[in-house]
């Protein structure tokens, strides 16, 4: 009796010892980060971004996953065209490589943008007037010093002239967490839109000549990101916008009491949390933004708050299948605005597909769009040149559909209010470098019109 007893003792204690052995071998510490290639990026922005730090212990088999998830994390800073990883384990320790090859940082974006909400827009209902194109340069250096810095200066030309100049440095503590950051800028235009007809914009004003619309803006901003997919942002800004005497012989209604200045302070507060695969074309995730504003106008605009909303929802169902469904709305009080701030869906990039020809007027207003895409293309192309070293391309076929609505309460004149408007369609989004993106879309709308839109940014 006693010796089975003896027996299931030293067998208990071999299964726990055992347990304990391989409890142990399941779980590796990281004893050292190793940044390559960063020549100008500081490691402790890299080592910012990462769901790892030296000295974490972690589970063997999440190995894989934790180093997918840092590769996107590191590209979702926009700072490398590749992002490379191993690992080195020795007993129950590791030391993490990650290697990168950076961007061209001092980036020249030629702007080329037209004076109408879009392409579609400025194609067909303006006849592809060349007039109504501006061109400049922002010259943007988005790594200002390796600290993830961002300064631009934007020089512009055409239907709207402009000078703008804007920094911000989002880590200035050593948890990095706090940044602040300014903005300023000058723009003026000989042309401009007095009032909505059918919902369609009303212009007036040649292309040459004294200037009918000046507007003049300018920022402070406070910044706190205490994780990594969370981010707020404080704003204490100055507007001036005025026009020429003839608009409000036009339309009285443009500003309050038939001033020809809007003039007013706007504080400002933007909440971002970003929990996607990818912030440039996401495909998993969730994504909130939220912004609120509260406006003190001393002359053409009184008093006015405002709350507008994103939310967005990405899923893979399978294999290389994906749908996302993204929700936008604003709502502002009080509802009844001067003219110029009463621009609701169509206005500006919230617009129900297959109505890109329609402005809809109104203070409040909510969309919804649901897409269901396969990933056809996914390919990387090497170069063997400086900052293009690598070319992604993805494409991604698509069916969508949308459903919009705007309160026309108030001053509305926009027959398309109050009424909700749905669409359908087919089409292709194609991504790849220095995040780029276009899309071409196929779309039929409630009121039996149909047409090919092209776009050049995310939905």
């Amino acid at each position: 009796m006693r010796r089975s007893l003896l027996v299931i003792l030293l067998v208990l204690t071999s299964a726990g010892s055992y347990c304990q052995v391989s409890d142990l071998s399941a779980k590796v510490k990281i004893r050292k980060i190793h940044i390559e290639g960063n020549n100008t990026t500081r490691s402790k922005v890299i080592l910012r971004e990462l769901g790892i730090h030296e000295g974490d212990v972690i589970e063997s088999d999440s190995l894989d996953a934790l180093m997918q998830q840092n590769k996107l994390r590191l590209f979702n800073l926009q700072l490398f065209n590749e992002v490379n990883q191993r690992t080195e384990r020795s007993g129950s320790e590791i030391n993490w490589y990650i290697s990168v090859k950076e961007r061209w940082y001092i980036i020249p974006n030629f702007i080329v943008q037209f004076a109408d909400r879009n392409f579609n827009t400025w194609w067909v209902k303006q006849d592809h007037d060349v007039r109504r194109v501006m061109g400049g340069v922002t010259l943007t250096h988005k790594n200002f010093r390796g600290n993830l810095e961002q300064l631009a200066i934007t020089v512009q030309a055409g239907y709207t002239q402009k000078l703008a100049i804007s920094y911000m440095r989002p880590y200035v503590n050593k948890g990095q967490t706090n940044g602040f950051g300014f903005w300023a800028s000058v723009a003026q235009s000989q042309q401009t839109w007095y009032r909505t007809d059918s919902d369609k914009l009303v212009f007036f004003g040649d292309y040459t000549g004294k200037p009918i619309l000046k507007q003049i803006e300018g920022g402070l901003s406070y910044i706190y990101r205490p994780k990594y997919a969370s981010r707020h942002m404080v704003q204490l800004n100055y507007k001036d916008y005025s026009v020429g005497d003839t608009i409000l012989k036009l339309n009285g209604d443009y500003y309050t009491n038939k001033s020809t200045s809007a003039r007013f302070a706007e504080l400002f507060y933007r909440y971002e949390y970003n929990g996607v695969d990818n912030w440039n074309y996401s495909l998993n995730g969730f994504k909130l933004v939220s912004q609120f504003a509260v406006r003190k106008g001393f002359e053409g605009i009184d008093f006015q708050c405002y709350e507008q909303v994103e939310a967005g929802i990405f899923r893979r169902l399978y294999g290389r299948w994906y749908w996302d469904a993204i929700f936008r709305g604003r709502v502002m009080f009080p509802g009844d605005q001067p003219y110029y701030f009463r621009g609701g869906l169509g206005s500006q990039t919230d617009y129900v597909r297959g109505y890109e020809f329609y402005v809809i007027d109104g203070s409040q207003y909510g969309l919804l769009r649901v897409d269901l895409k396969r990933e056809l293309f996914n390919r990387t192309y090497k170069l063997p040149i400086k900052y293009f070293t690598a070319v992604p391309v993805r494409i991604y076929p698509k069916v969508f559909a949308d459903v919009g609505y705007t309160d026309g309460a108030g001053r509305s004149y926009s027959v398309l209010s109050n009424r909700f408007l749905y669409s359908a369609g087919i089409g292709l989004d194609i991504v790849t470098f220095y995040d780029i993106k276009i899309r071409m879309e196929y779309t039929w709308n409630h009121l039996n019109q149909n047409g090919l839109y092209l776009h050049f940014n995310s939905e």
